[in-house]
């Protein structure tokens, strides 16, 4: 890919690591509220929301990574994203800014497994390496 347009992405937190989600995908960033769990779904999705009139599914990043779900914290957020004409709710433990990459590289080869195909590419800012998320994989069901 080399030089990246110079588009803008969301940096969000999960633990320690950082990744980033397009802003051009996202619709809103609201704080975490109570989720209502329905029954027989895939683990990962923890339940819905109602936003303004709208269900949203919500969707736990932590455990779509195999992470242990952790405590929500006055961090923790939903990134409510667009996706194949829906609205989805995407768990984050923060969100720290908008930014834009130097340079976006594709993801390392040995990232052929389930894990690595949620990532795009890897963005470069300043010295630090950012794991764009690949929606359309994070969200499959």
């Amino acid at each position: 890919m080399g030089k990246a347009r110079q588009e803008q992405y969301v940096a969000i937190g999960i633990g320690t690591e950082k990744y980033a989600i397009r802003i051009h995908d996202i619709e809103e960033i609201i704080r975490m509220q109570e989720v209502t769990k329905i029954p027989n779904v895939q683990a990962h999705i923890k339940g819905v929301i109602n936003l303004r009139g709208r269900i949203i599914p919500i969707v736990s990043l932590r455990h779509r990574f195999g992470l242990i779900e952790e405590e929500y914290t006055k961090d923790t957020r939903i990134v409510v994203v667009k996706y194949a004409d829906e609205m989805i709710g995407i768990v984050v433990d923060s969100v720290s800014q908008v930014t834009t990459f130097s340079e976006i590289q594709p993801p390392p080869e040995t990232f052929g497994d389930v894990k690595g195909s949620f990532f795009s590419g890897i963005g470069h800012e300043n010295e630090e390496l950012v794991s764009i998320l690949n929606l359309d994989k994070v969200l499959q069901q």
